[in-house]
């Protein structure tokens, strides 16, 4: 039996995020036999203490796993894990400044995704960017394997650091359920939709998902969009908010976490628009091609390699603009790509070969 501890997310149950997401979907029905996990969860975001959930051990660390504190977070969630594993699984670099010293202590395999360049999210102040690219740079080094998500990923850690790393992406077929008859027809009814006839965006409400770009573009047009997202969780998102109110044909809603709710509206739509300009693979692109729906995206490297240049993309509002438009979309290629490289059972399987 192989014992692996996962340290740097939220926790489990996933609630929000895309390593926590990955997590709950590397236990359970898709986790090897011969592999023991143990997740390092935050005492202050979980607030059900659970000991064990989809077969893991849970383990609990009194601090938040985002912000400031996920420094420390991640630093306690390394010093718990020094003994009574085989390999250890670091998801995200906050606290990997640390590593020379872990390095010392730790004879275990330690294996690190990650993520998708997080110094460059338009989120942080030069200071905190400046950290995290340290923090990335100590990953790579002290790392005995690296994982990144995305082919831009691998790309750029092989150019910038000279290192080679594993490409091993999310899973999307998670989103796909069998819903009550009558359920999705009454999930339209309630917020006014026709089957195939609006847009959707789900995301978090950050300058670097674009989500200006996006309300701007549908502030011009006739096209019902439904923008799901943390609408409260700042300034900016509440500007937003207040700004566009009055565009008849927007819908904000605020983040829903029932997963049929969800399925009925995503698979329903006729368009999905993904706006993120920063990190790797984002799960939520992923699980958009699930559902074999043209994909509007924003023209990044990151997006490009995720959907293998079978989405729409765009720089502004005007191209942008122009895409909603047009009646030639097609996403039918995006569902078969995805269906091949990016199911749970083959992600987890790729996980696990890495412990071994």
């Amino acid at each position: 039996m192989t014992k692996v501890a996962i340290i740097g997310t939220q926790g489990v149950p996933a609630k929000y995020g895309g390593f926590e997401s990955l997590v709950e979907n590397l236990l359970g029905e898709n986790c090897p036999e011969d592999v023991e996990y143990t997740v390092f969860c935050s005492g202050k975001d979980m607030p059900e203490r659970l000991t064990h959930y989809k077969g893991a051990r849970l383990e609990y660390v009194p601090l938040k796993a985002n912000g400031i504190q996920s420094v420390p977070y991640d630093i306690i969630s390394m010093c718990k894990v020094l003994r009574g594993y085989d390999v250890i699984l670091v998801l995200g670099v906050s606290g990997c400044l640390f590593l020379p010293i872990f390095h010392k202590l730790n004879s275990r395999k330690l294996i690190i995704n990650i993520d998708g360049m997080e110094y460059k999210r338009n989120k942080w102040n030069k200071f905190v960017k400046k950290i995290l690219k340290m923090s990335e740079a100590m990953a790579v080094k002290y790392a005995d394997v690296i994982i990144t998500d995305n082919k831009a990923i691998r790309d750029y850690v092989a150019m910038e650091y000279g290192k080679k790393s594993r490409l091993i992406a999310y899973g999307g077929d998670h989103v796909m359920r069998t819903l009550p008859e009558g359920f999705a027809e009454s999930i339209l009814e309630k917020y006014g939709l026709n089957k195939g006839e609006y847009a959707i965006a789900v995301c978090r409400i950050e300058p670097e998902n674009n989500c200006e770009m996006v309300l701007e573009a549908f502030s011009k047009t006739n096209k019902e969009l439904i923008y799901i997202g943390n609408w409260d969780h700042n300034t900016y998102a509440q500007e937003l908010r207040k700004r566009y109110s009055g565009c008849s044909n927007i819908h904000m809603l605020d983040a829903i976490y029932d997963l049929d709710v969800l399925y009925a509206l995503r698979s329903n739509a006729g368009i999905y628009v993904h706006g993120h300009s920063a990190g790797g693979t984002n799960p939520s692109l992923v699980e958009a091609m699930f559902f074999g729906i043209p994909i509007l995206s924003f023209d990044v490297v990151f997006n490009r390699a995720t959907t293998a240049d079978e989405a729409y993309y765009f720089h502004d509002a005007d191209e942008l603009l122009a895409l909603i438009g047009r009646n030639d979309l097609d996403g039918s290629r995006l569902k078969e790509i995805a269906e091949r490289l990016y199911t749970w059972k083959t992600i987890s399987a790729q996980y696990a070969q890495l412990y071994r």
